[in-house]
């Protein structure tokens, strides 16, 4: 069984910053693209970042400047930085990972999702 943990969110002000944290366990062979996407209330779901296990890199436009996506291969973990918060930015973000297992299938797979709050 393949789990995705996020921790990092909470209230912040605006202009502040966070960092998320996502790191995946279970019986896993590789991991490929792994990401962060957020579902305010109301609204869909959409993608704020990703990364591919060679190192590319795709934003979405709203966050391009303020966000940083990293990821440390050998713990299976994948950060976002977040400076410059917005109210706009409030919503649960989830992580996201295309992982195969030791049984050769191949799936995408979600964290339980982590809520961030910008307020004063």
């Amino acid at each position: 069984q393949v789990q995705l943990v996020e921790s990092g969110g909470g209230l912040v002000q605006p202009g502040g910053s966070l960092r998320l944290s996502c790191a995946a366990s279970g019986s896993i062979f590789s991991i490929g693209t792994m990401g962060w996407y957020r579902q305010a209330p109301g609204k869909q779901r959409e993608l704020v970042a990703a990364m591919t296990s060679g190192g590319s890199t795709k934003y979405a436009d709203s966050v391009k400047v303020r966000c940083t996506i990293s990821r440390d291969n050998a713990k299976n973990t994948v950060y976002l930085q977040m400076n410059s918060l917005k109210p706009e930015d409030t919503a649960v973000y989830y992580c996201n990972a295309n992982i195969r297992t030791y049984s050769l299938s191949s799936n995408a797979y979600w964290g339980q999702g982590t809520q961030v709050t910008v307020s004063s």
